[in-house]
């Protein structure tokens, strides 16, 4: 659900506008105890990880858990933040994706090291397979972010080869 769909419903009960600036209040002051360089790092992470959801043109609730347990264990976020982030993440990757999709690609191969990359790779085959079998699509999407990250292919070969028995292609 989009954030600007979650303050409408929640106006819509009855709540007023008092009790949504608190609640974006808190969420400013949850994102604002990390980092600068660590709150980027994550961002890039979180869209990636969207954008590899999303590929499919759906991001099932299977596929969100996964991304916030990931961000929780990879980025050393609370629960509460990784909600946050992801559904941050989500909605921007829906309402920018195309535009952003190669800018937060480079920018996290800029910050990253390759070990970093590879974890990454590997998380987003996990989102893809988190329903059982990843899509021609979400494996096309994680190539390509592959490449933008400037992955070698034997790389991204011996990675994606651990989830074969999830790729709807092979089946």
């Amino acid at each position: 659900m989009s954030i600007l769909r979650l303050l409408k419903r929640n106006l819509a009960k009855g709540q007023d506008t008092q009790t949504t600036t608190e609640t974006v209040r808190k969420i400013t002051r949850e994102l604002d105890k990390l980092d600068a360089e660590h709150a980027k790092f994550i961002a890039c992470f979180a869209y990636l990880l969207s954008r590899t959801a999303g590929a499919d043109h759906t991001i099932s609730r299977e596929e969100i858990s996964m991304m916030e347990k990931i961000i929780m264990s990879k980025g050393g976020l609370s629960e509460e933040q990784s909600v946050i982030v992801v559904q941050m993440a989500k909605t921007q990757s829906i309402l920018f994706g195309g535009t952003e999709d190669y800018l937060v690609a480079r920018e996290f191969r800029d910050m990253s090291s390759l070990k970093e990359r590879l974890a990454l790779l590997d998380c987003l085959f996990a989102i893809a397979a988190s329903h059982d079998s990843i899509s021609t699509l979400e494996d096309n999407e994680i190539s390509q972010i592959a490449n933008e990250l400037r992955i070698e292919h034997r790389d991204f070969i011996s990675i994606r080869s651990q989830y074969r028995d999830h790729l709807a292609v092979l089946k």
